[in-house]
């Protein structure tokens, strides 16, 4: 048994029983094992779950042939925002974890990228941290609504009808409003807006020489 089995084994079993379920007691009961030997390997929860974090972190990956600095962004940005959405309770385990060296090691990657496309270091670092605070974001309000809602048994906001949405916002018209006209503000739509808002945004400023835009 190695550190990956075990750090598969814990993705698994949080996929099955959700973050504040996931115990050393229960994952070595998967591994069929005591749970004094998962130490021999992880010090403590804590560490188990900053190394399960590294797995829900997309590995860097170079602009394709083409690619622009926005669209190697947005791309990234779907990729990791779809990889916790895949399982259960990973912005969680994200939000909470320290940063270790494999993912210093991705970071700094995607900062030379920017760098590259004209971003100076300072702006690339932090256009690269408000992009993963918004994927972040996204994914928890995401799986906090259906966690409340399925703990509730009430049916999550995207799949409710045009009359539910006119009864849950009775009394409220300029949200109700909002709300017919953009949809469900946490949906994929959404998400793809505001990405697009984040990169108009956090533009490099135009390369000494470039003509400025036409207003």
């Amino acid at each position: 048994m190695d550190r990956r089995t075990i750090v598969e084994a814990a993705l698994s079993l949080l996929d099955e029983v959700g973050l504040d379920r996931l115990t050393v007691r229960r994952l070595a009961e998967r591994l069929d094992v005591k749970s004094p030997a998962l130490y021999w390997h992880f010090r403590n929860k804590q560490e188990l779950l900053d190394r399960l974090a590294e797995h829900l972190r997309v590995p860097h990956s170079p602009p394709e042939p083409g690619e622009d600095w926005r669209a190697w962004i947005a791309r990234r940005a779907r990729e990791q925002r779809a990889l916790l959405l895949e399982h259960r309770d990973a912005a969680r385990v994200v939000a909470g974890a320290r940063t270790g060296p494999a993912a210093l090691a991705t970071i700094d990657a995607d900062l030379a990228v920017l760098v590259g496309f004209g971003f100076t270091p300072a702006r690339a670092l932090r256009a690269g941290a408000l992009l993963d605070h918004y994927v972040l974001g996204s994914a928890l309000q995401r799986q906090a609504d259906h966690r409340r809602h399925a703990d509730e048994g009430a049916m999550p906001p995207e799949l409710m009808s045009e009359e539910q949405r006119t009864v849950l916002t009775e009394g409220v018209p300029t949200l109700a409003a909002a709300l017919r006209e953009g949809g469900d503000p946490d949906g994929d739509d959404a998400f793809e807006e505001g990405l697009g808002m984040i990169t108009d945004g956090i533009a490099p400023p135009p390369r000494p020489g470039t003509p400025a835009p036409a207003p």
